[in-house]
């Protein structure tokens, strides 16, 4: 396609640079400056670069588009706005604005044309990763000869700070790894951030930095006026086969402005004289705001017409592939509603207490390699501990290009190397694309490392399994840096989080069968590295309730409460218990936030008025108050010691539980009628 830069293009350039000071001025907040120095690439990008229809923005082989600096999130919307998606004026006019559509930073499923949540800066970039891994592994599973159905490609803006982030700088590692040239980056090289010019402490070589990650770099030395040169670097981003692009381009934030080129222009609304000379130089009214001179309009319009011709060619195509290929066509045709097969949770394993001790982890690979059978959209992986988190099924083949001769692109195990930080990112690409239940492994205490990701996953809605082992003192010898004590009260503060701690195997098959039906829930599996019994008194039926009463007394005295592995000591306890006269039950609770979502007259089933609750975990005690009248936990670092050790060290054993129920049964006996926690919350929650 040749191109040829006209004088609409520079009118509707002009038209983003005033509307980028209007929208931010209006709500007195944002970030004008990198708006105004993107928007020759910006028109670029969206008037002759991007395939796209926005009239059916979800089409699922359209390019992709990131704003990994989303603060700049002004110009996306604009950008939206113009080329015709579901994003009015008035909702320019409500940027960051109480519940309007165009939130501070790029929301996903709140802004249409948004593919991702950004804001913490590189996290977009990694994102933008996932969603070339994706792309690349729909075309490797699905494409045939002249049918290719996925081609789209990604683009993803970033600046100065997601540069300096370190997952951008994984995500980026691993990118050039796999040679991902579906995925094309453009560096927004101003020179400025929030402590103003970057040479205060941004001085490195970026082109060297990524040229040794196995990246093409190109550079643009004018990305403020020089269309041509852009427009000639994507070309050049297109014709690369072997590697993923970066391209370097020299901008001036705040383009326009009186201070043009200075940190001023960065996070703060342009003045009322700076604007008027603004819109005086391009060409517009001073007194006139939020304009689209009816030529830029019509411009824009014609380009979102291409993209729709483009899509209803695509539609044509798919549809005489599924003449020709019925079975991948319905599969994809699956995938893409996030309908699961019929049947399909009946291959997880259930077990009965005859079944031989095993580690949660375990059971957890058994789960995995029987769903990997029936779940072609599962994509695993793991960051480098593929052997202990036991996350790759036997007859897995590895996500890699084809020319490394270790893998192919239509593989479903990622090899993720030591990268926590990209991996927990990149699975929200994943995700984003649609296509795909993206399950990945770490240690349970290194989930945190990700932890930027992991919080954007429960606030994007998106489907991503941690699969995380060692997850207690129960790892033994590694000690304190890597037992998490208070990692399970995290995540489970986080809204829209479903942390899973499953005490046997029925309850792991729970997890999973949950995790893989909450496709707008993210999910952690806690798993244990040590042995523990398959239990008397669980199912995979009672567990998908997040709580179950797992031993009953009507005569109880006290209800033992715990998780994972404490919960069969809890019941070993009940037996000693009875040696001291001393009736009990025992509830497990392996996810807290599904337990929460059953109704009332269940959960004060689980856990009854009229006696006390005594819960269980070696981990912190915070946030067992809704639960238990009593807390026994760990509410310091571990130890480095023999597992066993270490449960006795912190009076974990049978023994210490019985005697500390013995000792909350004495002191309640004088208390009258005992409240649950449960009846607790809900008469306040009736007061609202």
């Amino acid at each position: 396609m040749v191109f040829t830069p006209s004088e609409i293009d520079l009118k509707s350039i002009a038209t983003i640079r005033t509307l980028a000071a209007d929208v931010v001025a209006n709500a007195k907040s944002g970030h004008p400056g990198a708006p105004m120095g993107l928007a020759p690439l910006a028109h670029l990008l969206w008037s002759r670069i991007m395939v796209a229809d926005p009239k059916e923005s979800h089409w699922i082989n359209r390019d992709r588009f990131v704003l990994s600096n989303g603060h700049a999130c002004a110009l996306q919307y604009i950008m939206l706005h113009l080329m015709g998606y579901d994003l009015t004026m008035d909702d320019l006019k409500a940027f960051r604005q109480l519940d309007s559509r165009t939130p501070g930073h790029p929301e996903v499923h709140h802004t249409d044309g948004v593919e991702v949540t950004t804001g913490p800066l590189g996290q977009g970039f990694a994102n933008a990763v996932g969603l070339a891994i994706a792309q690349a592994n729909a075309a490797g599973t699905y494409n045939k000869d002249n049918f290719d159905l996925f081609t789209n490609r990604t683009y993803v803006f970033l600046g100065d700070g997601c540069m300096q982030e370190g997952v951008a700088s994984e995500a980026a590692s691993l990118a050039g790894h796999l040679r991902l040239h579906n995925l094309i980056a453009f560096f927004d090289d101003n020179h400025v951030s929030i402590d103003g010019d970057t040479k205060c402490s941004f001085t490195e070589d970026v082109p060297k930095r990524f040229e040794s990650y196995g990246w093409n770099v190109l550079v643009v030395d004018n990305g403020d006026s020089d269309l041509q040169a852009l427009y000639d670097a994507v070309v050049k981003a297109w014709d690369e086969k072997t590697k993923p692009t970066l391209v370097c381009v020299r901008t001036t934030i705040g383009f326009g402005s009186v201070n043009q080129g200075k940190a001023s222009t960065h996070g703060s609304p342009l003045k009322d004289d700076d604007i008027a000379q603004l819109k005086q130089k391009f060409g517009f009214n001073p007194d006139e705001k939020f304009v689209v001179p009816d030529d830029v309009r019509a411009a824009y319009k014609s380009y979102a017409e291409q993209g729709a011709a483009k899509r209803a060619e695509w539609e044509k195509m798919f549809e005489e592939y599924g003449r020709k290929y019925e079975n991948e066509h319905k599969e994809i045709c699956r995938r893409i509603a996030h309908k699961l097969p019929e049947g399909w949770d009946q291959v997880l394993p259930r077990y009965e207490p005859s079944d031989k001790p095993m580690a949660t982890r375990k059971l957890s690979e058994l789960a995995i390699t029987k769903l990997a059978s029936v779940l072609p959209e599962m994509l695993g992986g793991s960051a480098d501990l593929t052997g202990s988190n036991l996350t790759r099924w036997s007859d897995a083949t590895d996500f890699q290009n084809p020319s490394l001769e270790i893998g192919k692109y239509s593989g479903r195990y990622i090899r993720y190397g030591v990268r926590e930080h990209a991996m927990g990112a990149i699975m929200n690409g994943l995700c984003a694309y649609g296509m795909h239940i993206p399950t990945a492994g770490t240690f349970l205490n290194f989930v945190t490392y990700g932890w930027g990701a992991v919080r954007l996953s429960s606030l994007s809605n998106f489907q991503v399994i941690w699969v995380a082992t060692h997850d207690s003192i129960g790892l033994g010898e590694d000690g304190p840096t890597h037992q998490p004590i208070e990692v399970a009260a995290a995540l489970r503060a986080l809204p829209n989080m479903d942390f899973w701690r499953p005490a046997d195997g029925n309850e792991v098959s729970a997890a999973y069968k949950v995790a893989i039906e909450s496709y707008k829930t993210p999910s952690v599996v806690s798993l244990t590295r040590q042995n523990l019994p398959q239990l008397e008194g669980s199912s995979m039926e009672k567990a998908e309730k997040g709580g179950y009463v797992l031993l009953e007394d009507k005569e109880a005295a006290i209800t033992l409460v715990s998780t994972g592995s404490e919960v069969s000591i809890c019941v070993d306890a009940v037996a000693k218990l009875a040696e001291k006269g001393i009736k009990a039950r025992v509830v497990s609770i392996p996810c807290f936030r599904v337990f929460d979502l059953q109704p009332y007259d269940y959960r004060i089933s689980v856990l009854p008025s009229g006696h006390p609750i005594l819960s269980v975990e070696a981990y912190s005690t915070f946030g067992w108050g809704v639960y238990s009248h009593v807390h026994h936990g760990i509410n310091r670092f571990g130890v480095s010691a023999p597992y066993q050790k270490a449960y006795e060290k912190f009076q974990l054993t049978d023994h210490d539980i019985a005697d500390k129920a013995v000792k909350v049964v004495e002191y309640y006996k004088s208390m009258g009628h005992i409240h649950s926690p449960i009846a607790v919350q809900a008469a306040f929650e009736l007061q609202k």
